[in-house]
């Protein structure tokens, strides 16, 4: 259950380059303005990641996403409306190079539908140490992190499975795709999807 005004809050700590840790429908996440370098750098030093390693961009509902991302093909398209919203990290090919701050040539992808609004795009990693185990409940959070983090959103008990990561980048141009990483979404119930779209 999201508390009343979370939104709000989770909205105006991200335009204030603040760091926020946030329910997801997978595990506890961090996130914060994907323009902000500093907010950024906040967030890796925090989790103590790699500062070449890439983080997905998340957005609370997929009409936000395909806007942002306007170059996506059809296929591709027509991909994540059948996917999206849900456990998934979806790898896109990023050739306008868009979120620079996430990183990488591939851009991460995520759409949660928890009862959560926000207005655009948050950048969002898992709220644990780079390494350590998720955290389905607040109180799991490493206590670091949430004292250095400028707001603490508690969603109750979340499902605790990472969200699967999934390489959509050459399903425009071949149709293919290929898991990542397995978590919250099986590979075969991917496959099952796949199989409607024909």
């Amino acid at each position: 259950m999201i508390p009343a005004g979370s939104s709000e809050a989770l909205a105006a700590t991200v335009a204030a380059g603040g760091v926020a840790v946030f329910p997801t429908d997978t595990v506890y996440g961090l996130c914060c303005d994907p323009h902000s370098e500093h907010a950024v750098q906040r967030l890796y030093e925090l989790k103590g990641r790699p500062a070449h390693k890439p983080a997905a961009i998340l957005f609370t509902a997929l009409d936000l996403a395909l806007a942002a991302l306007p170059e996506l093909g059809e296929r591709t398209r027509g991909a994540l409306l059948a996917l999206l919203p849900g456990p998934l990290t979806v790898l896109l090919a990023n050739p306008r190079a868009r979120f620079p701050l996430a990183g990488g040539e591939l851009l991460g992808v995520r759409v949660i539908d928890i009862g959560l609004a926000l207005p655009g795009p948050v950048l969002q990693s898992s709220a644990n140490r780079a390494g350590a185990s998720d955290a389905r409940r607040l109180e799991e959070v490493p206590q670091p992190i949430r004292d250095g983090a400028d707001l603490l959103v508690d969603g109750g008990e979340l499902p605790g499975v990472a969200s699967t990561v999934l390489d959509l980048s050459a399903f425009e141009t071949h149709g293919a795709w290929r898991v990542v990483r397995e978590g919250a979404r099986s590979e075969a119930a991917i496959a099952a999807t796949f199989g409607k779209l024909g």
